[in-house]
């Protein structure tokens, strides 16, 4: 729901400030930066680049919001445009959802019960304390 609710404020913000989603991601806006990520993604408008894609979710993230982390999560887990490590996509999931992600919330207890290790489990746990405590930089 959250998710949802931050979708429809970012089109409006995009119809009433700049309308470029790109000028407000440059200006570092959270919401935008996510979004211009999610163009990157898709394809939508642009060519599709996991890459640029991860830069903006990072600087996203690094301002707390919790759908860049969940992102990033799922780049991780997938290996969309990184290397796929379910530690560092525990690690975001359970930063997002701390964040207030349910989704996160539900994909970290997933993967703590299918796929992890318990030695796996505590070192994406650590990380995330490390991560917090660096303000959401230099995390992955």
């Amino acid at each position: 729901m959250k998710s949802i609710l931050y979708s429809i404020l970012l089109l409006l913000s995009f119809n009433v400030f700049s309308g470029y989603p790109e000028d407000d991601a440059e200006r570092g806006d959270a919401i935008a930066q996510w979004a211009l990520g999610m163009k990157f993604v898709r394809g939508d408008g642009v060519a599709q680049d996991y890459k640029a894609a991860l830069k903006w979710f990072q600087l996203s993230a690094e301002q707390g919001f919790s759908d860049a982390q969940f992102t990033l999560g799922t780049m991780h887990h997938n290996g969309n445009g990184v290397e796929q490590n379910i530690v560092i996509a525990h690690m975001w999931f359970n930063i997002a959802s701390a964040n207030g992600h349910e989704s996160a919330k539900k994909k970290r207890d997933s993967l703590e019960k299918s796929k992890m290790t318990k030695e796996q489990i505590a070192e994406a746990w650590k990380l995330a304390r490390e991560c917090v405590k660096n303000n959401y930089k230099d995390c992955s």
